[in-house]
């Protein structure tokens, strides 16, 4: 296979992709169930076609190209990753994984090789939760895994709820579970994606094999006061959601550090509400992301902010409410299938190492339950989740290259 030629076409695709943005110019913005996200759909869709795919979109918005291997009775291979984005971020994350599973599919016809069991390539709608607050929606859907109502109680910034937005999108909420394949019908789920952090850069590492990926919970909190004049009211009879909120937000950073390890805490997001420069905010929400290997520190980190919680708003006569809005474990990945690929890099003469994923992926969703591998590829310095994000094409024609040995061998 000519590993550039794959190179060559993957930026082709990517660079067709990044048109699908709700900001242009100032980084790609392709939220779920959004005329950005339908169109970059219809493109993945006919790039699977023109690769002789068979296609379909699923009630949950994933797309699908199969091509179909000499045992159709045999569990399946998955591969992809998802094709919503973060908002202002780069034109590589979950996308390019996409692509590759696209091109994986190009090269196994241009080769002549008929897989063992059916391959499928895979888009999967709205990884990110960045529109509703949850994540992983496509590939839990697969898995058979969303909650009952929860496209119902899910609400975007301007109160649109999940099941709105898929009837906008041209979907039914109602239809969701058939979108769960049926148990045992993926043998393997394989995902290359950029690593989104430093190391390879740093280390001067063309592949990374991924031993595990953290477990993650979000939550939505939400601290109550009440409203009062700012200049009026003294500082000892205020319950002032704001002064609430933040002595314990402050300490969130300090409780990751604490654990140690691969742990990290996130309050990304934080909202007002009938909050102005000379009101006292009666209520302020925040979000709150929580990573780990470490199952223990998963549950104990939201056990600590819920006391303190407890702690601040019975001072002032406050109230507050923490709703967990996404709970995925952590997960190790195949021991086998990362042999075969370490054995595939030494092979070929790619540089490669092993390491951890920080950074939750639909392969995390997926590897609840499936046999699943990972393949990173270096983003140059360790910048994602932003416009400058970028990854230099070889390394994606390098990844396929790998993880096409996989495929052969599986």
């Amino acid at each position: 296979m000519n590993w550039m030629e794959s190179a060559r076409r993957i930026q082709e695709d990517l660079e067709g992709l990044s048109a699908f943005t709700a900001t242009p110019g100032q980084g790609c913005t392709r939220l779920p169930f959004t005329p950005e996200t339908r169109a970059a759909a219809d493109f993945l869709l006919k790039k699977m076609e023109e690769a002789g795919l068979e296609t379909w979109q699923d009630p949950a918005g994933n797309l699908f190209g199969l091509l179909p291997g000499r045992n159709r009775e045999k569990p399946c291979i998955l591969c992809g990753s998802h094709y919503d984005s973060v908002p202002g971020g780069g034109n590589y994350d979950g996308i390019a994984g996409v692509v590759c599973a696209i091109e994986l599919a190009r090269v196994l016809r241009e080769e002549g090789i008929t897989p063992d069991a059916d391959y499928l390539a895979a888009a999967f709608m709205d990884e990110e939760g960045c529109r509703f607050g949850s994540g992983y929606f496509g590939s839990k859907a697969v898995l058979g895994r969303l909650e009952p109502g929860e496209a119902g109680r899910l609400t975007d910034e301007e109160g649109i709820t999940l099941a709105r937005a898929m009837e906008r999108y041209g979907l039914k909420a109602g239809e969701l579970p058939k979108a769960a394949w049926p148990k045992g019908r993926i043998g393997h789920f394989l995902e290359i994606h950029i690593e989104q952090g430093p190391v390879l850069d740093g280390q001067k590492k063309e592949l990374g094999v991924v031993e595990g990926i953290v477990g993650l919970r979000r939550y939505r909190v939400a601290v109550n006061g009440r409203a009062d004049h700012a200049g009026t009211t003294p500082m000892d009879m205020r319950s002032d959601a704001v002064e609430m909120a933040a002595r314990v937000i402050a300490q969130v950073g300090d409780m990751a550090r604490e654990a140690g390890g691969s742990t990290v805490a996130t309050v990304g997001q934080v909202n007002t509400r009938a909050g102005a420069v000379n009101i006292v905010a009666r209520s302020l929400e925040f979000s709150l992301d929580i990573r780990s290997l470490q199952n223990e520190v998963l549950e104990e980190i939201p056990a600590r902010i819920r006391r303190r919680l407890q702690e601040e708003t019975e001072k002032t006569g406050g109230s507050f409410t923490m709703e967990e809005t996404l709970r995925i474990q952590p997960v190790e990945l195949s021991r086998p299938m990362r042999k075969i690929l370490e054995e595939s890099c030494r092979e070929r003469g790619h540089s490669w190492m092993a390491l951890p994923s920080g950074a939750g992926h639909d392969a995390l969703s997926m590897g609840q339950q499936v046999d699943t591998a990972m393949l990173f590829v270096p983003s140059r310095a360790g910048r994602s989740h932003c416009p400058e994000e970028y990854t230099p094409p070889e390394a994606f024609g390098r990844a396929v290259q790998v993880m096409k040995d996989l495929i052969v061998r599986l």
